[in-house]
């Protein structure tokens, strides 16, 4: 599969830069946000309300895929673009933090896991070369390798072995990858220790891939410490390859990221608080279900042209919310998507316009959070 990544323009104080990847089924604009739509559909909405919304890429995840389904019957009704009715790009998760989620359920070796279903109890065994069996048959344009994703805290030993069976392993899914497979994305693992995240790399940018993630993060850790690895390992990292920060995150972890050279993002934060009534707002996030919307007309954002906010009241959203009626989730995750696309073409437009670090200054003082970045933070 055709696969590119232009770097547009860098920004002059920090490492943050814009980018275009082109695929096969389009083009989109980095920093992204990927909406997760683990089982091929992002929760309560259809693709077409995603593009209006402006979603221009989304993820979705080969653990779940593979036990329904079924990777093998997505391949047969003509790959995952056309059984779910999505015609712009996708990116698959290999399901390493899934199986990493499953805790007893998983044993894992050097040839791969073995795993219970979380459906069934079935029992299953997953190496590199299913991983990637498994995203050829999706027709995804971006895949993962297989990557243990290690817990926080974990004993520095136990990280080591498992970051350098990650490295054996990506090295293993680079070895099978035929010339029509989606574009290859490598994960680097290592915990929070900084040894162990620069020899991930270094092991990794000699095999060669397509662009790199930085998994093991927003697991348990401090985001001061998360930030430190980002720190530690963007520079690493190739300057003309994509870097995906895996599962993160807020709008401020976002913003911190971008800031410190990451292009990618994921996280069911936006769709999942969508469903639990909580919606992102320019000066912060409000709980629909709170007594004080009973009879406010306002929209949920008077700033936001969603369709929701268009054409509802919170005093509406949260009956619905506290009616347990379906539209409430349609609604709010309309809502909390379109704020997130909104949010990331603002950061691109900062960059563009060498206005980052007040925009980043601006939406921290809304938010009522520390305005610092420190200069040493600065590319040189």
């Amino acid at each position: 599969m055709a696969f590119r990544f232009e770097i547009i323009k860098k920004d002059s104080f920090s490492r943050a830069r814009i980018g275009r990847v082109e695929t096969d089924h389009g083009s989109f604009n980095t920093p992204v946000f990927l909406p997760v739509g683990t089982q091929g559909t992002v929760k309560s909405l259809t693709p077409e309300e995603l593009v209006e919304i402006g979603v221009e890429a989304i993820l979705a995840n080969t653990y779940h895929l593979y036990l329904r389904p079924g990777h093998e019957t997505i391949g047969r009704l003509g790959g995952l673009h056309t059984f779910i009715h999505w015609e712009r790009p996708i990116l698959t998760d290999s399901g390493g933090f899934q199986i990493f989620s499953l805790g007893s359920l998983r044993k894992i070796s050097e040839e791969g896991v073995i795993f219970q279903s979380h459906l069934d109890g079935s029992s299953h065994f997953l190496t590199p070369e299913k991983v990637m069996e498994i995203q050829r048959s999706l027709g995804s344009d971006i895949a993962m390798v297989l990557d243990e994703c290690v817990p926080y805290p974990s004993p520095y030993e136990y990280v080591k072995t498992s970051m350098e069976r990650t490295s054996r392993w990506a090295k293993r899914c680079l070895e099978v990858r035929r010339e029509n497979d989606p574009a290859l994305f490598a994960i680097v693992q290592g915990g929070v220790h900084r040894d162990l995240r620069e020899k991930s790399v270094q092991t990794l940018v000699e095999m060669g891939f397509q662009g790199y993630a930085m998994g093991g993060l927003s697991v348990g850790e401090p985001k001061s410490m998360m930030l430190d690895v980002l720190e530690w390992t963007t520079p690493f990292l190739p300057e003309n390859s994509p870097r995906y920060l895996m599962g993160v995150g807020t709008p401020e972890d976002i913003i911190d990221a971008v800031m410190r050279g990451v292009d990618f993002f994921d996280c069911v934060l936006p769709t999942r608080n969508a469903r639990n009534g909580i919606l992102f707002t320019s000066s912060g996030k409000i709980s629909i279900k709170q007594a004080q919307y009973v009879e406010d007309r306002r929209p949920v954002d008077e700033t936001c042209a969603c369709y929701t906010c268009r054409h509802y009241s919170r005093a509406y959203l949260r009956h619905l919310y506290l009616s347990k009626e379906i539209l409430s989730s349609r609604l709010n995750t309309i809502h909390n998507l379109y704020y997130y696309m909104t949010l990331l073409g603002k950061i691109r437009e900062a960059i563009q316009e060498g206005r980052l670090l007040d925009f980043y200054k601006s939406h921290n003082s809304h938010h009522g959070l520390e305005t610092e970045f420190s200069n040493h933070f600065q590319s040189n």
